[in-house]
């Protein structure tokens, strides 16, 4: 199972492009499973009743649908989701690199019908790198031939397109993650390890969480869960109870003992990926705002360890030659120190402000880059040799 590292709260982060990313402690899995051609696996299910209400009671009052029983949800959208297998080719050695080369595989996750016309939608690292993808509607045994239509590394989302006919095109309902608070209950439906139509149920954990795409970028927003997540999973609707999604299954945390489920998955918002499928459909690339620096959250005891003017902020480790922050002045530093175990440089600007608005650690800065568009503008309030300054830029487009 391919693993990544989680966004956790931590004194320095690196962060390069679009979403800045965030280093970590911990691993996170990618919620998928890689079978290799030879490998043979068993699995045991425990079998839970489905009954259990998704919530004890309708929302009526603040203008929600009633809530649904996780038996309802899945009779209501387990039709519409999908199971897929995308088969990689095997990679030839490469004549100076006597340990390259592989065997290929076939990858398994899921994903779910989106519209009337066949498309689906799933998590890139799902189907990336193949050559071949194939897909399975609800309980049906037929496979259809998926085409790739457009995919955004940087959010780990893919767009696919099937030819089925309409009837068995169940077209789930998008709601509006945006509208979430901890504590509402959800249901995800997936394929963990390859056992299809599987529901599990839980709730929203926290909101705001971020984690680190398969291609080294931040993705804002994310959704944390205890409903059970697990490799196959990926790609799969995270549902609320009114049955709309409001999520896409993406990994979990693993606490570094298994590659299972110990009670924390997340799962990318469904606001960010309606942005992405309307860029997809509309023009078949996916833009993403692009700073161009490294950099670090400025807590209290960094501040009185490194004798630093600001309590808080993002400390300026480099920046990306020829990038948006270069180009406007912005300084990196130009002394190496080893903070925790890694190299960091130190003597760099210091970030304390955005446009006005405070800026606490570098997940304030993610967050504000993430928001933004290629183009936009951004005013900076900076600390540099003990004096405060203003440093104006404009993001570039980081999926160049």
């Amino acid at each position: 199972m391919k693993k990544t590292r989680s966004a956790l709260k931590t004194p320095f982060a690196s962060a390069f492009l679009g979403g800045l990313l965030v280093a970590s402690i911990g691993l996170v899995a990618i919620a998928t499973g890689l079978v290799k051609g030879d490998s043979t696996s068993s699995t045991t299910t425990v079998a839970a009743p489905l009954s259990t209400p998704a919530s004890d009671s309708g929302n009526a009052a603040d203008g929600k649908d009633a809530a649904n029983t996780v038996n309802q949800i899945y009779k209501t959208d387990g039709q519409g989701v999908a199971f897929i297998q995308s088969e990689t080719p095997p990679k030839p050695a490469n004549p100076l690199d006597p340990f390259g080369g592989s065997g290929g595989g076939t990858a398994t996750g899921s994903g779910f019908v989106i519209d009337s016309d066949g498309h689906i939608l799933t998590n890139n690292h799902v189907v990336a790198g193949a050559n071949k993808i194939m897909v399975q509607l609800g309980d049906s045994e037929r496979s259809y031939d998926a085409t790739l239509v457009g995919k955004d590394p940087a959010t780990d989302l893919a767009l696919l397109k099937i030819d089925a006919p309409s009837d068995q095109l169940h077209v789930l309902s998008l709601g509006r993650s945006s509208d979430l608070q901890v504590g509402d209950p959800v249901v995800a439906i997936g394929n963990p390890f390859g056992l299809d139509r599987t529901v599990t149920s839980g709730i929203v954990s926290a909101l705001q969480r971020q984690i680190q795409s398969p291609s080294g970028r931040s993705i804002s927003n994310v959704i944390q869960t205890d409903a059970a997540i697990n490799p196959g999973n990926s790609g799969g609707p995270l549902i609320d109870s009114a049955g709309q999604v409001i999520g896409i299954n993406s990994q979990i945390e693993t606490g570094g003992g298994s590659d299972g489920n110990v009670g924390i998955g997340f799962a990318i918002p469904i606001d960010t990926a309606r942005d992405v499928v309307s860029q997809i459909e509309n023009g078949g690339s996916v833009k993403h705002a692009f700073l161009g620096i490294s950099g670090g959250t400025i807590d209290s005891s960094l501040a009185s360890a490194l004798n630093l003017p600001v309590q808080s902020g993002v400390l300026v480790q480099s920046v990306v030659k020829g990038g948006p922050a270069d180009d406007a002045g912005l300084e990196g530093g130009n002394t190496q120190a080893t903070i925790d175990g890694a190299q960091v440089n130190l003597g760099g600007d210091i970030i304390t402000e955005i446009n006005g608005k405070h800026i606490g650690s570098m997940e304030d800065l993610v967050n504000i880059v993430n928001d933004a568009k290629p183009g936009d503008k951004l005013t900076l309030t900076i600390v540099r040799d003990g004096h405060e300054k203003k440093i104006d830029v404009t993001l570039g487009d980081g999926s160049k």
